[in-house]
C-alpha cells in the first residue's frame, strides 16, 4: 500500500527525504491552513505538525483517512489525543529529540545572567564601554536549585555540576540513588528556595507548580536569587517579577517560556526591564534538535504505518483497548488508585509493590501501566500515558514488583498496592462496584469505602466519641461542604481511619485545623481531580 504523509509548520525536510525513501507520496504544506487543511487533510493517511497547527476535533471531522498524527518535538498541547483516539489516530511525539538543546538553552541562560552578558552586548553595541557596571560574578561555588530531575533537569544538573555548582534538587519520584549519580542533593522546595544562588524549574505547569515563584512565596525565598524557566510559562507569576526584582528579593530571571506566546502587550513591558534575560521559546530551536525530531518522526510513523514498531505512541494501548468492556473499568481504576497513592506515598518512593487478584490479572502488565500513569502524572513533565509509564518510572529510579493471583476473598477483583513500611498508609486496595464506581476498599488492614473522586482527607484518629464531630465542625466553620465521609475501625486497637469527601478543593490553611486536633494524626490531603 502507498501511504500519502502531510507536513505541516515547517517541519525540517529530512522528514519528507526519509519518506519519500520508503515510498510514501509526500506534501510538504508549511503554510497551509483553515479551510484549505480542511479539504486537504482527508486525502492522507498521517500529518506531521510542530505546534502552530491545532490538531482538535473540528479538524480531525475533515481527516477520514488519517491513521497517525506526529508531534515533530515534545508537548502535544496541540493535539487532542482523546479526539484523535476516537477517531482511531495513533498520536505520537520525539520525547528525546530536544533534550539536549532545552538543558543547553537553560545552562546558556545561567551564565547570561551570572555574566551580564545580554545587557553589556546592548550596552557596547551603543558605543559605551562600561567594564565596571557589567561586572559579573562566577556560577562555581554557587548553589544551583533544579525543581524537576526528568530528562532535562539530569542534562542540566550533570552540566552545571561540571561547572562546579553544587546541585540541590527537588524532584519526589527520583529515588536518593537516581540523584547520587547525578550529584545531586534532594531537598524540599521551600528549602532549596531558601538556599538557592541559581534556580531552574523542568516541571509540568500543574497547581502545584503554578506560581511557585510570586509575591505571596516572597518570605521563602533566597535574597538575590537568579530563576530560569525554560518549561512552561506560568510557573513563575509573571505580573510579579518586576516588583520582586525592585525589593531585591530576585536579582535576574531568565524567561523561554510565557504564560501565552507570543507575550502580551503588558508582558512585553515586564520584559523590558535590564534584570530579565528572554528568549522566543528557542528552548528546541536548534538546527540539530530540528533535525533530530524529523528524522524521528518520519521514522516512527513509518514504522507505525507498516505495523512495525509503535516507539513514541502516546496513545497506541488505549486505541487497542478502547472497544474491550472487559479492560476499561480496570484501567480507570488502575489510573485512579495510582493518582490516590501518588499523594500518600513518602517523597522518593523507590518500590510499588502491585497485588492483582481474580479476574483483573490477566490484565496486570497494562494495568500497572495504568498505575504508574496515575502514579507520575501529577509530577513528571512530559506527558505520561499508558505506553511511556514504565519507561519514566524505570527514568525516576522506581522499581515496579508485581504478583497476580486467581484466588479471590472478599471482592471478586482487588488491587493492592504497597507503600512500604516508611509509609504512613501501608496498603491501600480497590475494587471496582460498577459503572463508574471505583473505591478504595481497604487501608493497612482496616475495611473503609472512599470513592476515588473529588476532594479527600484522611487521617489517623483515636477511636473516641466526638472525634468525627468535631472534625466536622471545624469544616462547617470554614465554609466547608462534606459531600460523604467513610471510618475504618479497629476495636483492639482503638483507633480508627477516617476519609472525608468534601466539595471544593482546598488550601493548605483548611486542613491545617484539623491536622493539629488532639487525637489526628497522618492527615492527608488528596485530590481526585486537581492535576496535570
Amino acid at each position: 500500500m502507498s501511504y500519502k504523509v502531510l507536513l505541516l509548520d515547517g517541519v525540517d525536510a529530512v522528514c519528507k527525504e526519509i519518506f519519500e525513501s520508503r515510498g510514501y507520496e509526500v506534501l510538504d504544506a508549511p503554510k497551509l491552513k483553515g479551510d484549505e487543511l480542511y479539504k486537504t487533510i482527508g486525502d492522507y493517511n498521517a500529518v506531521v505538525v510542530r505546534s502552530a497547527t491545532k490538531v482538535n476535533a473540528e479538524l480531525l471531522a475533515h481527516a477520514d483517512k488519517l491513521q497517525v498524527i506526529g508531534r515533530a518535538g515534545v508537548g502535544v498541547d496541540n493535539i487532542d489525543i482523546d479526539a484523535a483516539t476516537k477517531k482511531g489516530a495513533l498520536v505520537m511525539n520525539t520525547p528525546d529529540g530536544n533534550t539536549i538543546s532545552t538543558a543547553e538553552h537553560t545552562c546558556g541562560m545561567i551564565l547570561s545572567m551570572a555574566r551580564n552578558i545580554p545587557n553589556a552586548v546592548d550596552s557596547l553595541k551603543r558605543g559605551q564601554w562600561d567594564r565596571k557596571k557589567y561586572t559579573g560574578t562566577e556560577v562555581h561555588g554557587k548553589k544551583l536549585g533544579i525543581i524537576g530531575l526528568g530528562k532535562i533537569g539530569s542534562n542540566v544538573a550533570s552540566r552545571m555540576a561540571a561547572f562546579g555548582m553544587t546541585i540541590l534538587a527537588y524532584d519526589p519520584f527520583t529515588t536518593r540513588e537516581r540523584a547520587e549519580e547525578l550529584g545531586a542533593k534532594l531537598m524540599d522546595i521551600d528549602e532549596i528556595l531558601a538556599e538557592s544562588d541559581f534556580l531552574t524549574v523542568h516541571t509540568p505547569l500543574t497547581e502545584k507548580t503554578k506560581g511557585l515563584i510570586s509575591k505571596k512565596n516572597a518570605a521563602k525565598i533566597k535574597k538575590g536569587m537568579c530563576l530560569v524557566n525554560c518549561a512552561r510559562g506560568g510557573i513563575f507569576e509573571e505580573d510579579d517579577l518586576v516588583e520582586l526584582i525592585d525589593n531585591g528579593v530576585i536579582k535576574s530571571v531568565a524567561l523561554d517560556v510565557y504564560s501565552q506566546e507570543p507575550p502580551s502587550e503588558s508582558l512585553y513591558e515586564i520584559l523590558k526591564n535590564p534584570a530579565v534575560v528572554c528568549t522566543p521559546h528557542l528552548g528546541a530551536s536548534t538546527t540539530e534538535a530540528q533535525g533530530k525530531v524529523a528524522v524521528q518522526i518520519a521514522e516512527q510513523i513509518a514504522d507505525a504505518l507498516e505495523k512495525k514498531e509503535f516507539k513514541g505512541s502516546l496513545n497506541g494501548k488505549s486505541i487497542a483497548l478502547s472497544t474491550n468492556a472487559e479492560v476499561q473499568p480496570f484501567l480507570q481504576l488502575a489510573e485512579r488508585l495510582g493518582r490516590f497513592i501518588s499523594q500518600l506515598a513518602p517523597q522518593h518512593t523507590n518500590e510499588l509493590e502491585i497485588s492483582y487478584t481474580g479476574t483483573c490479572a490477566k490484565h496486570a502488565d497494562v494495568l500497572t501501566d495504568s498505575v504508574l500513569r496515575g502514579f507520575l502524572d501529577r509530577n513528571v513533565e512530559d506527558t505520561i500515558n499508558l505506553i511511556n509509564a514504565r519507561f519514566h518510572a524505570k527514568e525516576h529510579g522506581l522499581k515496579i514488583k508485581e504478583t497476580i493471583s486467581d484466588k479471590t476473598a472478599t471482592f471478586s477483583d482487588l488491587i493492592t498496592i504497597n507503600l512500604g513500611d516508611s509509609a504512613d498508609y501501608k496498603k491501600v486496595s480497590a475494587t471496582v462496584f460498577g459503572s463508574d464506581d471505583y473505591r478504595i476498599v481497604n487501608i493497612d488492614g482496616y475495611s473503609i469505602e472512599i470513592d476515588l473522586t473529588g476532594e479527600i482527607l484522611i487521617y489517623r484518629n483515636v477511636d473516641k466519641p466526638g472525634m468525627l464531630a468535631a472534625a466536622s465542625s471545624l469544616l462547617a466553620k470554614n465554609q466547608i461542604n462534606i459531600a460523604s465521609l467513610s471510618l475504618g475501625r479497629n476495636q483492639k486497637n482503638a483507633q480508627a481511619i477516617t476519609a472525608i469527601t468534601v466539595d471544593k478543593i482546598l488550601s493548605d490553611d483548611d486542613a491545617k485545623e484539623i491536622r493539629e486536633m488532639e487525637g489526628i494524626e497522618k492527615l492527608h490531603y488528596i485530590s481526585m481531580t486537581n492535576g496535570h
